[in-house]
């Protein structure tokens, strides 16, 4: 399982899939699920796989895209404007790698640049620089070069370019795109492990488009779906860094599996997280509540979808999300791997029926 858990990671990571351009990663959902189940789309792109069975419909869903970029503009000297889609915070963005995804399907190496400190007035230099004042350099010496030669054009998609790495530390990696890319993992090693092995459910695993840019995926999934309870796994940003008090920190790496209770766009529900937790200390699953003050995820679509479904957020915290370079503990993944499996098999129609019995 860690084996496996590491390339699929690392296949993940290494595609190229901002919102509304997934295509790379539901390849990858389809290639690893398609023995498993019977795959299908909505119309908006999320990617499904159903393990038919007997009983409540269990949602398991991750977001496949990544934050990233699109191309708005090209210079008449050949530089790339650009707009973010996702969150982006400016000070991580210079001197960094990107690539250009064209419509034939080329990839164009560029670097985020800006003019040199040399030509900054002074008090310039100390500002951080908004993403308007920033270009993309690929090389190129006109636009027309550009657009003929390299094949890019208005609105392609713009991804960070950063290797998976292992770090000197065991268990330890760097990437982009762990969010949600570690989601994404788990939510397919979900369903390898359980096509293998009963469950009292009819299982859907999930690929969500468009998290990134407003929980836009979630919204269409949940109506294609139609499931009775949805578990979402995430990568939520770790918070054991410099700067924080290492007590009240609830995203520790190397803690495990993160169980969220609260974020300001959805409150977990309490029967359903009571059901986690009370698994996890059962089965010695290493995790951390998690009240968050701030961020969301897909859960903020899906409970209010339909007539309200019952959810709940996993996640695996890392170090420095929405940025080239994050990084997570492999252990935690490990450890919402087998968090997500043993609440599947708990999930039969009486313990669904019981979450939202409120008379």
């Amino acid at each position: 399982m860690r084996t496996k858990a590491v390339s699929l990671l690392q296949e993940l990571t290494d595609a190229h899939a901002v919102p509304g351009h997934e295509d790379e990663v539901r390849a990858i959902f389809v290639d690893e699920l398609e023995e498993c189940g019977e795959l299908s789309t909505d119309r908006l792109g999320s990617v499904f796989c159903e393990l038919a069975g007997e009983g409540p419909r269990v949602l398991v869903a991750g977001h496949m895209d990544e934050v990233g970029f699109l191309v708005q503009n090209i210079t008449p000297d050949g530089f790339l404007q650009f707009v973010p889609v996702g969150g982006w915070w400016e000070h991580t963005l210079l001197a960094q790698r990107v690539e250009i995804l064209t419509r034939n399907g080329d990839k164009i190496l560029g670097v985020v640049s800006s003019r040199p400190p040399h030509f900054l007035p002074e008090a310039q230099r100390r500002q951080v620089l908004a993403i308007d004042q920033m270009f993309i350099d690929v090389g190129a010496e006109s636009r027309s070069q550009v657009i003929g030669e390299f094949g890019i054009s208005l609105g392609d998609p713009i991804a960070p370019c950063s290797a998976f790495t292992p770090l000197a530390r065991e268990d330890y990696f760097m990437a982009k795109a762990f969010d949600n890319r570690v989601g994404m993992a788990a939510v397919i090693q979900t369903g390898q492990i359980l096509a293998r092995s009963a469950h009292p459910n009819h299982l859907i695993l999930c690929g969500t488009v468009q998290e990134e840019v407003g929980l836009r995926g979630a919204k269409t999934a949940a109506t294609f779906a139609n499931p009775d309870v949805a578990i979402i796994l995430e990568c939520p940003p770790a918070d054991d860094l410099p700067g924080f008090a290492r007590a009240d920190s609830q995203g520790l790496l190397g803690s495990g599996v993160q169980i969220r209770m609260f974020d300001p766009t959805a409150i977990a529900n309490p029967r359903l997280a009571r059901l986690a937790i009370d698994i996890a200390c059962a089965q010695g699953i290493s995790h951390q509540v998690t009240v968050r003050q701030s961020g969301g995820t897909d859960a903020g679509s899906f409970h209010l979808a339909n007539h309200g479904i019952p959810s709940i957020v996993l996640g695996v915290p890392a170090r420095y999300i929405h940025s080239h370079n994050a990084i997570i503990d492999l252990n935690d993944h490990l450890q919402m791997l087998a968090l997500v499996i043993a609440l599947v098999r708990q999930l039969d129609q009486e313990t669904v029926d019981g979450l939202s019995a409120y008379l």
